[in-house]
């Protein structure tokens, strides 16, 4: 076995005091577990991605560590930052307010002004403060549902799939931005995507939420080849060479 292939099973390095910490979080629909006690930490400035089957709980997962599942019934202890930004597949700009303003949302003042020009600028956004939504293609609005999220300097950023109603190469632009905002501000990220090629290309480590539990934590080490990565996140995720 070559040397780099023994790094695909080395566990992650824990922060002393993580950004987030699960211990035994459930959540439940309908009487049906979704997510079944999974600890977890991730460490602050963590670009983590996590896979997993259409209905396996990822999306579950991230409502919870952003607050927004009060309705569902669930148990466990869970920590997550003050300052958390969410990315949807959706942009979810208001149609009926110009794109600065859409970045501003629930901020208020000069400075938060200033702020959100700059994060426009930042995704390449400059010169559009004035445009509404709909005068935007979907890489572009993708742009500012990222600028909306940075003016708040977020120490966590949760993404939900925001790049999967995207063109391929308009979605090869948005990895680009997202990494180098990333590495630029350094929140902690955990992005949920379907795509395990994205994952590898992201994140520093990628999770697979299998059967409500976390069935694989790989750590990427850019050293190695992507298709060791590629070949054990498929098999974990139940794609094997014969099914392909």
């Amino acid at each position: 076995m070559a040397p780099h292939t023994q790094q695909l099973t080395t566990a992650p390095a824990v922060a002393a005091v993580p950004a987030v910490q699960l211990r035994g979080l459930t959540r439940s629909f309908d009487g049906r577990t979704v997510l079944d006690h999974v600890d977890l930490d991730l460490p602050a400035g963590q670009f983590t991605a996590l896979l997993g089957h259409s209905g396996s709980g990822k999306s579950t997962l991230l409502r919870a560590i952003a607050g927004l599942d009060h309705e569902v019934v669930g148990s466990g202890q869970l920590t997550a930052p003050d300052r958390v930004s969410v990315v949807f597949q959706d942009s979810r700009l208001l149609p009926w307010r110009r794109v600065l303003d859409n970045v501003l949302l629930g901020t208020e003042g000069r400075e938060a002004a200033e702020k959100g020009r700059e994060a426009l600028a930042e995704v390449g956004l400059a010169g559009r403060e004035r445009a509404w939504p709909n005068e935007l293609s979907g890489g572009e609005a993708q742009r500012a549902a990222l600028a909306r999220s940075l003016v708040r300097e977020p120490e966590l950023l949760l993404a939900d799939e925001p790049f999967g109603a995207l063109d391929a190469l308009t979605r090869i632009r948005m990895h680009v931005l997202l990494r180098e905002l990333w590495e630029r501000h350094r929140p902690s990220v955990l992005l949920v995507t379907h795509d395990v090629d994205e994952a590898i290309v992201l994140a520093d480590r990628v999770l697979v939420l299998e059967e409500g539990r976390i069935g694989l934590d790989l750590v990427i080490d850019p050293e190695v080849p992507r298709a060791e990565y590629r070949e054990r996140l498929l098999a974990a995720l139940g794609v094997t060479s014969d099914s392909r």
